[in-house]
């Protein structure tokens, strides 16, 4: 059952900057906002797409594409500290996990960064995704009704979907990332080469989003609440996402497949491009 695992990633310590010596939290903290603020920021437009396409209102109810940038606000206050959290608690977690499986050490990592990220990012996509589905206009306004109405744990709708899709697209990822980087973006000197591991990234980004498309379609509709009639989602994943189905066809699950991969391939391009120059960078100063 493992056979892929030893695939992507042979055991032993294979990869040239592995080990405890390299770790530097405040390194992968900064270099983690760094590349979560680039790549939220650049994106946004296809995010805005992706989002309205996955609405059971459909794409052009939802707001087409008026308001492209309806919902940076609460983007730009989570985009940093959401990814220095998952950076942080990944680099810390391989610094101390197992090296005899280095693909089941990055999915560990993957997953316990992935669960710390959500606390910070949960809050802000809620928001973000009912501001770009044209539920709210101002991001104030939509902070104040959320509490008022469903209280702080509104803020947390989607929750365990969001870490329930996120997992799954990190064990796929996250893996498959430093397995291509092992393989392709370090010389036989152990140096590595920043824009070939910034290929790696988005090679295994734009393949974990095809396969988690449903995942994110149904954390989608939970965050945005109710159906075109008006009838509220549950919040179980597996309910929802069968509700879907059942609905409007297994077709619907793959609603926002095509910008979905796309904003995630060029996403895991420019955000693994940004991580590992800041990274580099850094290791001149700190």
């Amino acid at each position: 059952k493992l056979q892929f695992l030893y695939l992507i990633a042979p055991p032993g310590p294979i990869a040239p900057m592995s080990g405890k010596e390299e770790f530097s939290f405040t390194r992968a903290l900064l270099s983690g906002a760094v590349a979560g603020t680039t790549v939220d920021l650049a994106l946004f437009p296809l995010d805005t797409v992706k989002t309205r396409a996955q609405s059971a209102n459909g794409f052009w109810k939802a707001g087409g594409f008026k308001g492209i940038y309806r919902g940076l606000g609460p983007v730009i206050i989570g985009s940093a500290p959401g990814s220095a959290l998952f950076f942080s608690s990944y680099e810390t977690s391989k610094a101390y996990l197992p090296t005899d499986r280095p693909a089941l050490k990055h999915m560990g990592a993957a997953c316990l960064g992935e669960m710390m990220a959500c606390l910070v990012r949960v809050p802000t996509e809620v928001l973000k995704q009912r501001m770009q589905a044209g539920v709210y206009t101002e991001m104030t306004t939509g902070w104040k009704d959320i509490i008022a109405k469903e209280g702080v744990r509104g803020l947390y709708t989607g929750y365990p979907v969001t870490v329930a899709r996120e997992i799954p697209f990190a064990l796929i990822q996250f893996p498959l990332w430093e397995a291509l980087k092992v393989r392709f973006a370090f010389n036989k000197d152990g140096q590595k080469n920043d824009v070939a591991a910034s290929l790696c990234g988005a090679v295994s980004g734009a393949f974990a989003a095809g396969v988690t498309t449903p995942l994110d379609v149904t954390k989608t509709r939970i965050m945005l609440g109710k159906d075109k009639e008006g009838k509220a989602y549950d919040h179980r994943v597996l309910a929802t996402l069968m509700r879907i189905k059942a609905d409007e066809g297994a077709r619907a699950l793959f609603a926002g497949v095509v910008p979905r991969v796309k904003m995630i391939g060029i996403g895991g391009l420019l955000f693994f491009g940004a991580y590992e120059h800041a990274d580099s960078w850094l290791r001149g100063v700190l």
